[in-house]
């Protein structure tokens, strides 16, 4: 009796577990299609979480397949964020895993993934056995995936894709063109997306690149971008890795070709697909270890043991059998055994890929920080050799405007030099804004213009492109415009300068007519449109968006001979839009072309009172000659100071270096002293320290080409009572000499009067 008893009993605890294990098993196949999703819309987090959850319950019922599919996924995981060591290890387990079942699928591709692997580390000859090995599971048949789906022919185009790659990388270019012929086979008997069609054509350009027909082999890779960009919305990973891939050897193939220019953009692209790709997979490895998803990894099996618990207590409250409850308990001391150990394993297991992942991150911290200081360095000395020879060009050509002997020809040319140079200037200084050019946060100023004589300026300094073209430009402003509005005058030269000199460029013997019209006024502001018109060889329809593109230029072959960067217009574009407006092109081949804008402005109703007085009425106020010492080393830089000083009534004592300055000072008394920071034997800021240890009280200005934020942010500029940037604004030069004497003269005689009282 007892005997039928326990029997019935097994049997009803027999028939309980299997309709559990398969609700389990059902779980477990939602969770690994998750999984997958996750994994494809590279929601890596989501993904390991699904499959440590699979990976628990698949071992709680002793699900083979299971197991074999979620550590499959896992391994294509951490292949896709080059944790290859971790991705062989889940590959190897999934392929005996899948042997045990006999499951042709899993096997093929298992091994197909190791394959992949090697390829990546260079391990070629290790690579091609596992692709041979994948190819003989998938030829047995019975392909088919976790779906039921016949994948035989989809795993086939992969295989032999990869076998053409191996060949073609050990230079066995015959065997590479039959593994490609059997691809294509195979290619059209599955229904493949716009990714698996990218990928051959992909390869086909490398088996060209290997016959060295460059043409095909550029054909195939542009036919290879076609498809991936038709389906941007695969798998992110492989997607951008494989236009990594195709971008460089695009540029490669285009290079053979001397095509340079292509080349060059090609490899933007790869360069710009690369860093995307670099930061999606630093993301994901951060993700891994701030989330302690590696933890969880290797306490696997404690939480296994966690849910057999659970499992059993909830056995053992259907049952209400005291012989199962005694078996869990002796089965749940025996396996915590075994889970403390292993989770003090796998402690110190992750505390060493820690402490290795933190050595290299502060390696690649100190690497960012030289980066960072060797392009602000590199920045500030190219800065301060522009500015120092431009100080020169600025300064002479407005001692030269002041010469009343020129004749009106000479007087245009200086004015047009003098122009360009300022030009010039303002450009070198957005170099020192780099960094807001680089995050796009350039901010317009606005300042006090005369529209009228900004535009002859421009045109002015276009006379001699005028004369090598024989073509003529026609200014119209509309007379209803006010005289004086409110601008950045840099930015809106640069638009026009850019596109005047575009027209000039592509017209020969024709006319270039500048329009200004005034389009609606109020009190305070005046809306324009400017129209810069020729009668050029025209823009071909087609291209009228490509030419706003970085370095791009017409390549018909009209245009050969055309020389420019391809920036041009592209800045152009970019700067009408930081205006708040939108460059407007109207252009017909071989009748002209016309680019158009409109913009707004403040009207300047004080603009007469904004006028800064020139020096020469500044020198009428000096009742007396003060004494000027100038430390420089640029002997052009001396002349230009020299004749300014002069010319506003100031005695000058020149020197070239700061250890002559401290002698002479020593020497004679000075109502002010002219200090360059940059200099030979002994530099601005340590003469100044010398200086005050005697003499605190003459005011020293530095007259520096570097920038002046960094010199400001410098504790040792502390020294200086003021900071003149080169080339400066004559009117403030002056302002800021005068200023810093008369402060001077007000302390020393606010000391005497001191001294009389006590």
């Amino acid at each position: 009796m007892r005997t039928i008893l326990l029997i019935c009993f097994l049997g009803s605890t027999i028939l309980s577990f299997s309709f559990e294990d398969k609700n389990i098993i059902v779980k477990i196949d939602s969770i690994n299609a998750a999984a997958l999703k996750s994994y494809y819309d590279n929601e890596i987090e989501k993904a390991l979480h699904s499959i440590n959850k699979s990976k628990r319950l698949s071992e709680s019922v002793d699900d083979v397949y299971g197991k074999a599919l979620s550590n499959f996924i896992q391994g294509q995981i951490y292949a896709s964020i080059q944790e290859y060591e971790a991705a062989e290890s889940r590959f190897v387990t999934s392929l005996k895993l899948s042997l045990e079942i006999k499951d042709n699928y899993l096997i093929a591709y298992s091994y197909l993934n190791l394959g992949r692997l090697h390829r990546v580390k260079n391990l070629i000859d290790e690579a091609q056995p596992h692709f041979q090995k994948a190819l003989e599971y998938t030829l047995k048949g019975d392909v088919r995936d976790h779906h039921n789906l016949d994948k035989q022919h989809n795993l086939l185009f992969n295989i032999q894709i990869d076998l053409c790659q191996v060949y073609l990388k050990n230079d066995l270019i015959e065997k590479a063109l039959t593994y490609l012929l059997r691809a294509e086979d195979n290619l059209s008997k599955f229904n493949a997306d716009p990714n698996t069609y990218g990928y051959f054509n992909y390869t086909h350009g490398l088996y060209f690149l290997k016959k060295e027909l460059y043409s095909n082999a550029t054909n195939k890779f542009n036919e290879a971008l076609a498809y991936l960009y038709e389906n941007n919305k695969s798998n992110r990973q492989d997607y951008n890795l494989l236009l990594i891939h195709i971008y460089g050897k695009l540029a490669f193939s285009l290079d053979k070709q001397g095509l340079d220019k292509l080349a060059y953009n090609a490899l933007l692209k790869y360069n710009n697909y690369n860093d995307i790709r670099n930061v999606e997979l630093q993301k994901a490895r951060n993700n891994i270890v701030e989330s302690k998803f590696l933890i969880q990894d290797y306490k696997n099996d404690a939480q296994i043991a966690n849910t057999e618990k659970i499992q059993q207590i909830e056995i053992t409250n259907k049952v209400k059998k005291l012989n199962i409850i005694i078996i869990i308990i002796l089965v749940l001391f025996l396996t915590l055994s075994v889970t403390l150990y292993r989770n003090y394993v796998s402690k110190r297991i992750l505390s060493n890929i820690l402490k290795t992942q933190n050595e290299k991150l502060e390696i690649a911290r100190n690497e960012a920080v030289k980066l960072s200081d060797l392009k602000s360095k590199f920045i500030s000395n190219v800065t301060h050799e522009l500015r120092t020879p431009l100080y020169g060009v600025v300064g002479i050509t407005t001692l030269l405007l002041e010469n009343n002997d020129l004749n009106e020809d000479d007087n245009k040319l200086i004015k047009s030099l003098k122009y360009s140079g300022d030009y010039l200037l303002n450009l070198v200084n957005d170099i020192l804004e780099f960094s807001k050019v680089e995050s796009q946060k350039i901010e317009l100023k606005s300042t006090p213009i005369n529209l009228n004589n900004l535009i002859k300026n421009i045109v002015d300094s276009f006379d001699f492109r005028l004369k090598e073209t024989n073509n003529k430009i026609n200014v119209l402003i509309d007379r209803q415009i006010p005289p004086y509005i409110k601008c950045d005058k840099v930015r809106l030269s640069q638009v026009l300068i850019n596109l005047i000199g575009n027209s000039i460029k592509f017209t020969k013997n024709g006319w270039i007519n500048i329009r200004v019209i005034k389009i609606d006024e109020d009190l305070d502001n005046v809306s324009l449109r400017f129209e810069i018109e020729d009668n050029g060889c025209g823009i071909p329809e087609n291209k009228f968006d490509s030419i706003f593109d970085n370095f791009s230029q017409l390549d018909d072959d009209n245009n050969v001979n055309y020389q420019g960067t391809g920036l041009g217009l592209s800045i152009t574009k970019n700067l009408i839009e930081l205006f708040g407006s939108k460059i407007e092109l109207n252009s017909e081949v071989g009748v002209g072309t016309m680019f158009s804008f409109n913009l707004s402005f403040q009207i300047d109703t004080n603009e007469m009172d904004n006028v800064k007085p020139r020096y020469k009425a500044k020198t009428k106020l000096l009742n007396k000659t003060y004494k000027v010492l100038v430390a420089e080393d640029n002997k052009i830089n001396q002349i230009v100071t020299q004749n300014l000083l002069s010319k506003a009534n100031y005695e000058t004592v020149l020197v070239s270096n700061g250890l002559d300055a401290l002698n002479t000072i020593k020497k004679e008394m000075f109502d002010l002293v002219l200090m360059d920071i940059n200099m030979p034997i002994m530099n601005g800021v340590e003469a100044t320290n010398c200086i005050r240890e005697f003499n605190a009280q003459v005011p020293i200005i530095a007259l520096t080409a570097s920038n002046i934020d960094s010199i400001k942010k410098d504790p040792d500029s502390n020294v200086f009572n003021d900071i003149i940037c080169k080339p400066f604004d004559n009117y403030e030069f002056y302002q800021v000499i005068e200023t810093n004497i008369q402060a001077s003269k007000a302390k020393v005689s606010e000391k005497d009067k001191l001294k009389k009282a006590c």
